[in-house]
């Protein structure tokens, strides 16, 4: 998009606070407008001669002055308020705009983009974005004005001298010209970095044990600075472009006003300037020299926020999950058949998944397994299409997933992934989380019952009420297992998926929880994936990946019977856990 399309539709976010921008504006107008009046107010005060005590109409001028100030002062403060309100209401929405995206993209969005770029689109370039909105708006529209008013006053007061003062505008816009299209590109590389610095800053936080453990403060510490100085490098390259335009911008008004003072002294030995005329011309290019610099320099700010929404109008445009099924999908059995699924991740050159199929009967238990990499996480990925089947279909109950809404094919899956996500809130309001709040009290304990969280949970400070900081940083790694998997038992939904959600608790503990499963969601259809082989004997059905092909299957007896994959997995993990 161009800078005027950028800003214009910037601008369409002005929209319901239109009613306080434009007092905003008047505001901003009438402030302007007060500037000439100064130099005008300081002609008969020269003029006049103050040697004439009995002139007493130049007494008033002293009052006049005061009166302006006190009067430009309200207009000021006026304009600066409201300006700085709708400001500040446009970068509310525009990230209550960007969340309710996120909330909406699909899952190779954020394989695609690192959490870092995210989140400082949010923290960073949106608080950039709003200095273009209404900062740069606000500089333009009163020096624009003031500069205007300023000239007719010149032109007003010797019209010839004035032509100096023109005959350097061409030449500053084609430089502003020049210098934004610099200053555009130095900011695009300012934002990229911020956003690296930080996910460096993000994974330095995550992974503190890790570094401290391994020793990779250095590591990190090098990082950081690299980017950092690189950081640096932009804001110094930008402030010196900015400089140099405003040097040269310097250079072409000295010579205006040489040319001036050097053709005044000429005017007033012919009489056509009177004394106080030439220090009121001289006294109004004086004011009119800040706001032109102003205009200068708010050019860095305009191409830095034009870049910054160029980063956040991207990530509002970003398509969101297919959500073109029609059908309602609920009351299901729980019946899925998989018939020649394929599927590739876009950054990937392989398949991760070919031509695999199998069906699973409704209250069926059965389990993926193999190694790691071999297609078994993906595959469950697409049953609630966090991902889209790439060829083949997927059905529950003989309904094309594809045909039924997100939400209501959602509705029927509980899922319980590797990588356990807890919020930064209650135990309760973990375990009840989103559409679950409606669920009353004795439910959601019921649920930590079920999973075998109920005790630990007692022993918290204040129990279920307890925060548990963020993403469960407060809880043992089986303990967060634990409160994910009762939040997928309250959900009480037909189909149940645990990827390696036991991973993180012993053996007995796993063997308490899946028999509580069993003995409380008796009709449900449950898809385990695990690497613990021994948790799975009494499973309906194994289907053991390779390479994202279906290599074998069977009940674990018909596997362990001959010389299968799966047995040489099962006795190697055997002879791993004896030794």
């Amino acid at each position: 998009m161009t800078g005027k399309e950028l800003y214009l539709r910037l601008l369409t976010y002005l929209k319901p606070y239109l009613s306080g921008f434009v007092a905003a504006l008047i505001f901003i107008i009438l402030f302007a407008l007060t500037e000439p009046i100064l130099p005008y107010l300081m002609q008969p005060l020269i003029d006049g001669n103050f040697s004439r005590a009995n002139n007493k109409p130049l007494y008033q001028i002293p009052l006049a002055i005061s009166v302006l100030f006190l009067v430009r002062g309200i207009l000021h403060f006026c304009s600066q308020y409201l300006m700085g309100w709708v400001s500040q209401k446009i970068v509310m929405d525009l990230r209550n705009e960007m969340f309710y995206k996120l909330t909406l993209l699909p899952s190779k969005f954020f394989n695609r983009e690192r959490t870092g770029n995210i989140i400082s689109r949010f923290a960073y370039n949106v608080s950039q974005v709003a200095e273009t909105s209404t900062e740069v708006l606000v500089v333009l529209v009163r020096d624009s004005i003031t500069i205007l008013g300023l000239l007719l006053f010149l032109l007003y007061t010797s019209w010839k001298l004035s032509l100096f003062i023109l005959a350097v505008v061409p030449i500053v816009a084609v430089l502003i010209k020049i210098v934004s299209r610099r200053l555009r590109g130095l900011s695009h590389s300012t934002q990229d970095n911020m956003g690296q610095i930080t996910h460096i800053l993000e994974e330095a936080i995550n992974g503190n044990t890790v570094m401290k453990i391994f020793s990779g403060q250095k590591y990190e510490i090098s990082r950081f600075e690299q980017i950092s100085n690189l950081i640096r490098r932009f804001f110094v390259k930008i402030v010196s472009t900015s400089a140099t335009s405003l040097s040269i911008i310097q250079l072409f008004n000295a010579i205006a006003v040489s040319l001036v003072i050097y053709f005044a002294l000429f005017q007033s030995r012919t009489g056509d300037l009177s004394i106080g005329q030439f220090v009121s011309f001289i006294g109004a290019m004086a004011i009119m020299w800040q706001p032109i610099k102003r205009i200068t320099d708010i050019n860095v700010k305009l191409q830095r926020g034009l870049a910054a929404a160029e980063s956040v109008f991207a990530l509002i445009d970003e398509p969101t999950e297919q959500d073109t099924g029609q059908k309602k999908l609920g009351n299901i059995n729980g019946k899925i058949r998989i018939k020649n699924v394929s599927f590739k991740y876009p950054e990937k050159k392989t398949n991760a998944l070919k031509n695999v199929s199998f069906n699973i009967e409704p209250g069926q238990t059965i389990a993926l397994v193999g190694e790691s990499g071999s297609g078994k996480s993906t595959l469950i990925s697409l049953i609630p299409r966090l991902f889209e089947v790439g060829s083949g279909n997927i059905t529950i109950d003989g309904t094309n997933i594809k045909n039924v809404t997100l939400a209501s094919l959602r509705e029927q899956i509980s899922y319980v992934s590797q990588n356990i996500n807890l919020f930064n809130d209650t135990v309760s309001a973990n375990i009840a989380y989103g559409s679950l709040k409606k669920h009353h009290k004795d439910e959601i304990i019921q649920a930590a019952k079920n999973a075998k969280a109920y005790d630990f949970i007692m022993k918290l400070p204040k129990g279920f009420s307890t925060n548990i900081g963020s993403d469960g940083v407060l809880l043992s790694g089986g303990q967060r297992q634990r409160l994910a998997i009762a939040r997928a038992l309250l959900k009480k939904s037909p189909v149940l998926i645990l990827d390696e959600a036991t991973s993180a608790l012993d053996q007995t503990l796993e063997q308490q929880i899946k028999q509580s499963i069993a003995a409380t969601q008796s009709n449900r259809t449950i898809i385990i994936v695990t690497h613990r082989l021994s948790s799975i004997k009494d499973v309906d059905m194994i289907y053991v990946f390779n390479e994202g092909v279906i290599e074998e299957s069977g009940t674990h007896a018909e596997l362990m019977g001959k010389n299968s994959l799966y047995k040489k997995m099962y006795n190697s993990a055997s002879n791993t856990d004896t030794n």
